[in-house]
């Protein structure tokens, strides 16, 4: 029975980490795209205005939707991971409960 126990507190401790990993993710998502508009805004103004500070202020928007895009990717990895190891445990559940342990 304790293995039992041990299996569902640890399928519902990355059942809230997985939660959490998605809420960061749909908000790292949301900022992305808002990063991806200001630098292609900012794209087009260095274009226009063909001045050291646009090409400048382009640059910057840039490489901030950039970090954001490592960031977001680094989530979507993190989500992926813990899918995996609910899989893992739920496939460890469903076992022991078929082998009658529980």
């Amino acid at each position: 029975m304790n293995g039992g126990w041990l299996l569902n507190r640890r399928l519902e401790q990355n059942a809230t980490r997985l939660r959490a990993a998605r809420a960061k993710l749909a908000l790292a998502d949301e900022h992305l795209s808002a990063l991806q508009d200001e630098a292609s805004t900012q794209e087009l103004r260095a274009i226009v205005s063909e001045t050291p500070d646009a090409a400048f202020e382009y640059r910057r928007a840039t490489a901030h939707a950039a970090a954001m895009r490592r960031h977001r990717d680094e989530l979507r990895d993190e989500v992926a991971e813990l899918e995996v190891r609910q899989d893992q445990l739920l496939d460890r559940l469903s076992s022991a409960r078929d082998n009658g342990s529980l």
